[in-house]
């Protein structure tokens, strides 16, 4: 089957993270004690965050695309482990640091870190862990790997700025929305699965194929997590539902429901974006309207668009085991949210 409706209908979907966990298992065993190893700080209050975060689950899905991109090569040294360490460790600065931007109180099922520690110390530890990555990464002396990263970390800073501008903006453009997740999420995607390739031993052309399904890859999954955030496709209200709402985020489906809902549904959820007290009665009512106005159904559709963008990229390692898994992976992406 293919497409997002293909999915719904299915009864037990592959467990394709397991592929995947598995095709990349010793590696990972490397980069997660290079991750534990650096964490490790005089000043007792790092570890004990950084841990906190890191040992909160969590699948660790950037690193093993870039574990795995290196993998569909023949790796002549260690360097992608390196560059996964980093990534990951990018990956939880950013979390730290949005945690503290969105003022959110829960992380991955736990309280936040802000909510345990501070602010302050949330946003210090991410900056302590973004330093961590920048030095794994120039440990391999690879400036254009470095170079790949370090703009990663640029774009991503930009985009959450951007974001940030955007909130409780209800002249938001479609196209500005776009413009937010290929920063703040794709662009590490790109990154990981760029410099995978590269410390593969890519050719130029290969290394475009990987960062290509990385980008498209990057844009679904954050687009399923917009979704998700409001139920997912059934629309079903569970612990942390509407917290998009409540910090007031543009995100495709309040775009696409402010488009098409009546002008009753339009006022009600102007009402009440970027209400950071509003209560499930509230957000019940705004996943009705996204549901009469197919703003879910519409958004997973375009997030499976560029699921399949992604597995286009990679046509030329279809045959390969780890081709074909991350060519999965791309619809595991928009799966999950059924």
């Amino acid at each position: 089957m293919s497409g997002a409706q293909a999915m719904a209908d299915q009864v037990k979907p592959k467990d394709v993270v397991g592929e995947l966990i598995e095709f990349t298992r010793d590696d990972m065993e490397a980069v997660n004690q290079m991750l534990l190893a650096r964490i490790g700080s005089r000043v007792e209050m790092v570890p004990e965050i950084a841990a906190y975060l890191i040992d909160a689950g969590g699948k660790r899905l950037r690193p093993m695309l870039t574990v795995a991109a290196a993998r569909l090569f023949a790796p002549k040294n260690t360097h992608h482990i390196n560059y996964a360490a980093a990534v990951e460790f990018m990956h939880t600065a950013t979390l730290l640091h949005d945690d503290v931007v969105d003022e959110s109180s829960k992380r991955r099922g736990k309280l936040a870190p802000r909510m345990v520690w501070g602010n302050a110390a949330s946003v210090l530890v991410g900056d302590f862990l973004l330093g961590q990555a920048f030095m794994m990464m120039v440990e391999t002396r690879d400036v254009d790997a470095l170079g790949v990263l370090a703009q990663a970390a640029a774009i991503i800073a930009e985009g959450e700025v951007f974001q940030l501008s955007k909130a409780n903006d209800l002249t938001t453009q479609v196209d500005e929305y776009f413009a937010v997740i290929k920063a703040k999420t794709a662009a590490l995607f790109e990154a990981a699965t760029g410099v995978g390739a590269m410390a593969g031993g890519a050719t130029p052309e290969q290394r475009d194929a990987l960062k290509g399904y990385g980008a498209e890859l990057g844009i679904a999954f954050q687009i399923v997590d917009d979704v998700l955030d409001y139920g997912g496709a059934t629309g079903t209200i569970g612990k942390n539902v509407g917290d998009d709402l409540r910090e007031g985020k543009m995100t495709l489906p309040i775009l696409h429901a402010l488009q098409n809902a009546n002008e009753a549904d339009c006022a009600f959820i102007k009402q009440h974006l970027g209400d950071a007290e509003a209560s499930e009665d509230v957000v019940t009512k705004v996943v009705e309207i996204l549901q009469s106005t197919n703003a879910l159904a519409d958004a997973l559709a375009r997030a499976q668009r560029h699921a399949d963008a992604a597995k286009a990229h990679l046509e030329m390692f279809a045959d390969q085991p780890g081709g074909r898994i991350l060519i999965e992976v791309a619809d595991y992406c928009v799966e999950r949210a059924y």
